[in-house]
């Protein structure tokens, strides 16, 4: 798990992980899209295909990555165990706008003497 955590404390990873999630991807769309230069996608690529987060396949004269879903799903069930507390305070928050909803849907009180719009 502390391998995990280390792969993705690394925000350029996490940001090439996040754009293969959608689909498979070149190396230089991967460096158009978070405005990196090839040197560091590859570095990158290289130590997330190390660690099995991702795989390559070559395709005519380029090499195409693809997000492995299965390390993710370990860090996953890591974190269900905490999803409780989460899940509370969330509930706590809906609870909260649902009350100022409420507040704001209100009918305003009249003031008393002259009507403040007009002088």
């Amino acid at each position: 798990m502390e391998a995990v955590f280390a792969i993705l404390a690394e925000p350029n990873r996490r940001a090439i992980l996040s754009l293969l999630a959608s689909s498979e991807r070149s190396v230089g769309e991967i460096e158009r899209r978070l405005h990196l230069p090839q040197p560091t996608v590859s570095k990158h690529l290289r130590v997330l295909r190390e660690a099995g987060f991702v795989e390559s396949t070559v395709d005519a004269q380029r090499r195409l990555y693809r997000l492995i879903p299965e390390p993710l799903e370990e860090l996953d069930a890591w974190l269900a165990q905490f999803r409780r507390f989460w899940s509370e305070r969330v509930d706590a928050l809906e609870r909260h706008l649902d009350r100022m909803d409420g507040m704001v849907g209100a009918k305003p009180t009249k003031t008393r003497g002259k009507n403040p719009g007009r002088g």
